[in-house]
């Protein structure tokens, strides 16, 4: 009869342990996420305070838990270009691209290059983020500063224009205006310098907001 309750007893403790094992192993993505959400938010506000190391840290821990996170090592490398850490900065950016291709990764490694003189490269890099997405105008005026680098004024202009074509605002007129008097077209030139000053609004006047046409049904 003893023998009988012992056997009992072991049964419902092996199905305990059965069930518990079940539930932990339920818990453990949602502890995972949990932890890998929390590790983020230290990278986030790490890098908003310059706290490089404490960011650092939080990225790499992450990468341990999840190694394909693109997202991750793209993070790593804009923390390590701010530490002017460029070689480490662009080996992040190519594992990116090469996890997960992106404009922005390549447009990051194109800056880099831009930073350390290497036209060439920083050419080729803008070229293929343009490739992939090319409605951006702050792309346009990346690729247009690394073309006058390398002394090729008309692609540089011809960058600036799609820039403008892209976002008209005081900023790209008066960017592209100053490509146009470095080539000697001053008419061009002051045109945009006139529409940029009548874009700015003068401080403490408000926008005049254009109603909408009332429709008659």
């Amino acid at each position: 009869m003893l023998g009988l309750v012992l056997l009992a007893l072991i049964a419902a403790w092996a199905l305990y342990q059965r069930q518990t094992i079940a539930e932990v192993t339920l818990e453990l993505p949602s502890r995972l996420t949990d932890k890998l959400d929390r590790l983020w938010d230290i990278a986030q506000e790490s890098l908003r305070d310059k706290k490089y190391l404490r960011a650092e840290k939080a990225l790499l821990t992450i990468l341990r838990v999840d190694e394909r996170n693109a997202t991750a090592y793209n993070r790593l490398g804009i923390l390590y270009s701010k530490q002017q850490a460029f070689q480490d900065a662009i080996e992040c950016f190519e594992i990116a691209q090469s996890l997960e291709p992106s404009a922005s990764s390549l447009h990051n490694v194109g800056l880099i290059y831009y930073e350390t003189e290497q036209y060439d490269k920083a050419a080729l890099a803008f070229e293929q983020a343009l490739g992939m997405e090319e409605d951006l105008a702050a792309r346009h005026i990346a690729y247009a500063k690394v073309q006058e680098k390398l002394g090729n004024n008309k692609r540089m202009i011809t960058a600036l224009e799609r820039a403008v074509e892209l976002e008209k605002n005081p900023q790209t007129l008066t960017i592209l205006a100053d490509a146009y008097d470095r080539a000697g077209q001053s008419e061009l030139s002051a045109d945009l310098r006139e529409q940029a000053a009548k874009l700015i609004v003068p401080e403490g006047q408000p926008k005049r907001v254009k109603q909408p046409r009332r429709v008659v049904m």
